[in-house]
Formats: C-alpha cells, sequence, structure tokens
C-alpha cells in the first residue's frame, strides 16, 4: 500500500497529501470523540494510527508498525464514517 510506506517514510507531512478533506476530518472526529474537526490536518503518521486502530491495530509498544491488513480494514471503515460524516457536515467538500 502506498500510504503505509508513504506514511512511515515521511510521517512528519500533513495527512491532506493522501486523505481527501472529509476524509481526514471525519478520522480525526471519530477517533477523538469530538463533533468538531481541527483547522489544520495531522500529520500523515498520526492518521494512519488511527486509520490502523479502526482496522483493528492495538499499538502497543511490542505491536511494532501497522501492517497493510489492518490499515486496509480501517479504510474500509473509513469510507462509512466519511459518509457519515459528510451528512452531519455538509460544508466539508466530500468524495465524488
Amino acid at each position: 500500500m502506498a500510504e503505509s510506506k508513504l506514511g512511515r517514510e515521511t510521517p512528519e507531512v500533513p495527512c491532506s497529501v493522501f486523505f481527501e478533506e472529509a476524509e481526514w476530518q471525519a478520522l480525526h472526529c471519530h477517533h477523538h470523540r469530538s463533533p468538531h474537526p481541527p483547522e489544520t490536518p495531522p500529520t500523515l503518521g498520526e492518521a494512519m494510527h488511527m486509520l490502523a486502530k479502526l482496522g483493528g491495530f492495538l499499538g502497543r509498544k511490542c505491536d511494532g508498525n501497522q501492517g497493510a491488513i489492518a490499515l486496509w480494514r480501517g479504510l474500509a471503515r473509513l469510507s462509512d464514517i466519511t459518509d457519515t460524516f459528510s451528512i452531519f457536515h455538509p460544508s466539508i467538500p466530500a468524495r465524488p
């Protein structure tokens, strides 16, 4: 997965290089249980960690880096979360 490699090589770049605006905002709001998205996107490393947690990654010290399966499952869940987020935040541009 390209995002997995990019997230490991350049974790400090904004996650908006990979995620659409509605996706990263939905991911952040879901992870932090907040209805209000932040003004600036989290880093790609933070977003990848949040995405992997959606896919079942526990993120313990001994777990190492998230794997492709956890990221894939997280992306599947993020699609539904983004669709729901877009209903409640119609001013944020969603995927076509």
